[in-house]
């Protein structure tokens, strides 16, 4: 036998073999990656040719691996407990198969020799590889391992009664430099690690924390919603605040002002940014920290929830210039609907900038300044420097005040498409807020090219959906409403959803565009009403009609439209 005949096959070959892709989708993967230098299989991942299972048992064939489906099969305790829970989930690995004097565990990534190197060192035995997904590693951690990671309570069990003594301060009592020293203890150090890991895994995008006399809340909001989760114990409370205040680059000594600072945690391979706001309380300082998901910016508007009015927006997205708001409450998704059509529109030949407050995330190839209100650098004065650079489109984070409004208009009426966020309860009520800042009304009429107000609702979980019958309220509003659901769907709770019935949230739309009659009515400063009657009249859908849309599709639930919109 020839030496050619022991060459290995290249992953390449062995797809197109199996005929898991075809020639031309392999050359083009090829050719993305010899331009980002990603891996060939995260590439026909991403392009939606091959699946991560395909690809991870095509992966272990060529390695003479074998794969696993963790999650899936039942682990006896005694190999579960070859690894501690930090340990699997430190280096994302579940231990499958145990001998005398080897352990078999299941990862996603073999090449990752150095994490692996450092397992075998901790556990002092021969570690083996089998292949898996990471859906089966996430799925199995949660499965196996949840209730030690997860758990503030188990967490204090495993700290001696010594430590958690000299961890309980009166924070009074205690001089700055030993209120550093006790939040970098050990224990704090990981309980502190554990909420934010905890609220990662939950798809959290706030977590609080909240002193009061006798006792602490911890909760996570979940799609909008919050859920109350085990906490610290009151006596440690100052500690774990110093430590997320350390981790923030905060002042610890200063205790009586609010502060604001940002935290960068690793979690397994990925790298996240936190938010931190710290206020002073009567029983101590409570803290919010905002887990920034930076995914959200990998959005399209069909994911947003805007496919019904993607087209339609699309155009006026693309106006040479005006102006285009969008509404809602805190919390509603505006900035996600900026930065996705901002992602649209990032193009060579165009030039963006942004003035935010702050800047939350980081858009390749954008111009993005924060505004500085210590040094008197607002909206106004961002936009009045943003229009001397050349800008083809301006983002003004927020409308507040008559100041911004003004520049803002002008900007739109100088050859700028400005886009900006203001805080109505509809698209029709952004002409009137406008009118009543004091901005004349040929200009509101003139510059304004569209609104689109939004709301979020939480989709009903997939994995668990199904048929229900409607409730008092829902079957009394069902009544009154023209064309009403033909079935009501609602997820009755699993593993997927945490059991709470919902997974991800979804974007609720109306888009009033501009028109002779919407631009009349401003000119006569007519009210939100008879602006919001015109535009139904000649087509625009509302948030609730929306919402029933996506009922009917069986995407959310009729109470969660009802919670979130208003007749």
């Amino acid at each position: 036998m020839g030496l050619a005949a022991l060459k290995p096959k290249y992953i390449g070959e062995i797809l197109l073999d199996k005929g898991l892709v075809s020639l031309e989708q392999l050359n083009y993967a090829l050719s993305k990656q010899r331009e980002n230098g990603k891996f060939l299989g995260e590439i026909l991942i991403e392009l939606g040719v091959l699946s991560d299972e395909d690809f991870k048992r095509i992966l272990a064939e060529q390695m003479g691996l074998p794969f696993v489906l963790p999650s899936t099969e039942e682990i006896p305790e005694e190999i579960l407990a070859s690894l501690t829970p930090q340990q699997a989930e430190k280096y994302q690995v579940i231990p499958v198969e145990k001998s005398a004097s080897s352990l078999t565990v299941a990862c996603t990534n073999p090449l990752k020799i150095t994490l692996l190197d450092q397992l075998r060192r901790e556990l002092g035995v021969d570690v083996k590889l089998a292949l898996t997904t990471e859906e089966q590693i996430t799925s199995a951690l949660e499965k196996y391992y949840h209730d030690k990671l997860h758990n503030v309570s188990a967490l204090l069990k495993e700290i001696k009664a010594d430590d958690l003594k000299s961890l309980s301060i009166n924070i009074d009592d205690t001089d700055d430099t030993g209120l550093e020293s006790l939040a970098n203890e050990a224990p704090i150090v990981r309980m502190v690690n554990l909420i934010i890991t905890e609220g990662v895994r939950l798809g959290a995008s706030d977590i609080h924390f909240e002193p009061f006399a006798k006792e602490v809340k911890l909760r996570y909001r979940i799609d909008g919603i919050l859920y109350e989760r085990p906490a610290p114990p009151r006596n440690l409370y100052a500690a774990v605040i110093s430590r997320l205040k350390l981790m923030a680059g905060m002042d610890i000594t200063q205790r009586r002002l609010p502060q604001d600072g940002r935290i960068k945690f690793r979690l397994a391979d990925r790298d996240l940014d936190l938010r931190l706001a710290v206020v002073p309380t009567l029983y101590g300082e409570a803290a919010v920290a905002r887990i920034l998901n930076r995914q959200s910016l990998l959005l399209n508007l069909s994911d947003l929830g805007m496919e019904r009015l993607e087209q339609q927006f699309t155009r006026l997205i693309n106006l040479p210039h005006g102006m285009i708001l969008v509404t809602g409450p805190t919390g509603s998704g505006k900035t996600t609907t900026l930065y996705a059509v901002l992602s649209l529109l990032n193009k060579t030949e165009r030039k963006i900038i942004t003035i935010e407050d702050p800047v939350e995330y980081e858009l390749s190839g954008v111009n993005q300044i924060p505004v500085n209100h210590g040094l008197n650098f607002g909206f106004a004065q961002g936009i009045r420097t943003i229009v001397r650079h050349d800008p083809d489109i301006i983002l003004v984070g927020e409308i507040r005040d008559r100041e911004t409004a003004e520049v803002a208009i002008q900007a739109a009426l100088t050859g700028h498409l400005v886009f900006s966020t203001l805080h109505t309860n509809d698209a029709a009520g952004a002409y009137t807020r406008l009118l009543d800042m004091g901005i004349e009304e040929y200009l509101v009429a003139s510059t304004v090219r569209g609104v689109l107000a939004q709301r979020l609702v939480r989709k009903a979980c997939p994995y668990c959906l199904e048929e229900y019958a409607p409730s008092a309220m829902e079957k009394d509003y069902l009544s009154r409403v023209e064309a009403p659901p033909n079935l009501l769907y609602q997820g009755v709770g699993c593993d997927k959803c945490n059991h709470l019935g919902y997974k991800g949230q979804i974007g609720l739309f109306e888009l009033l565009v501009n028109s002779e009659m919407i631009e009349k009515l401003v000119m006569e400063r007519a009210n939100a009403s008879r602006l919001r009657n015109q535009a139904i009249r000649e087509g625009m859908q509302t948030l609730r009609d929306d919402g029933l849309k996506k009922v009917q599709a069986g995407i959310t639930t009729l109470s969660e439209v009802l919670r979130v919109t208003q007749e």
